[in-house]
């Protein structure tokens, strides 16, 4: 780890002076071996910290891919997006070397598929009840005559099914999909962060997002396995974006002022 921060501290230097040094140049390449930045984002209905929405004509906004476009600018270079449902595909997609980075939540069974650089926010996550079911707390969800549904493949899921004793959590493939299932009445309580319910509890009349979490974690950038200096060059990226208000500008576009960048 201290290697690594030393050769971001490097390169971050390197970037910040313009610089194309030898180590620069070797860190680009493996970055970006097709020439352009291939960039996975996960979208949803409604927009958060982490979630992406689309247009009429199904380009993607938010603060991913706001920090996205910033380093294809800096690599000068075109940016080119992978938009997946769920972040467990950003994932796949980043382990095989379809994409070049990726924004995700990070757990310790994604670390053993990719290699995280710095978090740009921390997410609690929780659930969004139902009325009818009446639930308030975290606590009221663990009973065996609640039905939960979380994204499949996400740290959120894997989170909650470590938590829940008394009853189990069902995969959807999207957030759409979930929230289909809580209009339908065929789920009580749907898992996801905190940050990115308000907008769906809208959509759903009386339904509570309720009091207590079960997991915080980081949202962080990643790329493939075996890429150190490529990992450095995000390392770097990241921690100057943080540093210079990047992304505390792509949070405040995003319609999130209050929402505090990771340290």
């Amino acid at each position: 780890m201290q290697f690594l921060q030393s050769r971001g501290m490097l390169l971050a230097a390197a970037i910040a002076a313009g610089g194309a040094d030898a180590q620069e140049s070797t860190a680009v390449k493996e970055l970006i071996p097709t020439g352009k930045l291939r960039a996975g984002v996960v979208f949803a209905p409604a927009a958060s910290a982490f979630f992406v929405v689309k247009d009429a004509n199904g380009e993607p906004h938010g603060v991913t891919v706001d920090l996205a476009g910033e380093l294809a600018k800096k690599l000068g270079v075109p940016v080119e997006f992978m938009l997946a449902a769920n972040s467990g595909l950003v994932t796949d997609a980043t382990e095989s070397g379809a994409i070049d980075v990726g924004f995700m939540p990070m757990d310790e069974e994604r670390k053993k598929r990719v290699d995280f650089g710095p978090a740009y926010f921390m997410i609690e996550s929780t659930y969004l009840a139902t009325a009818a079911s009446g639930i308030k707390t975290v606590a009221e969800v663990d009973r065996p005559d609640v039905r939960v549904v979380g994204i499949a493949n996400t740290t959120t899921i894997r989170a909650a099914a470590r938590s829940l004793k008394n009853t189990a959590i069902s995969a959807a493939p999207s957030v759409e999909e979930a929230m289909a299932l809580l209009r339908a009445g065929k789920v009580d309580a749907f898992a996801l962060s905190r940050d990115s319910l308000p907008p769906l509890a809208a959509q759903l009349p009386g339904s509570c997002i309720v009091d207590g979490g079960f997991q915080q974690t980081a949202i962080a950038i990643a790329v493939p396995k075996n890429r150190p200096n490529a990992l450095a060059y995000v390392t770097a990226f990241l921690q100057q974006a943080k540093a210079s208000g990047s992304v505390r500008r792509a949070l405040d576009k995003a319609g999130f002022p209050n929402e505090p960048v990771a340290p």
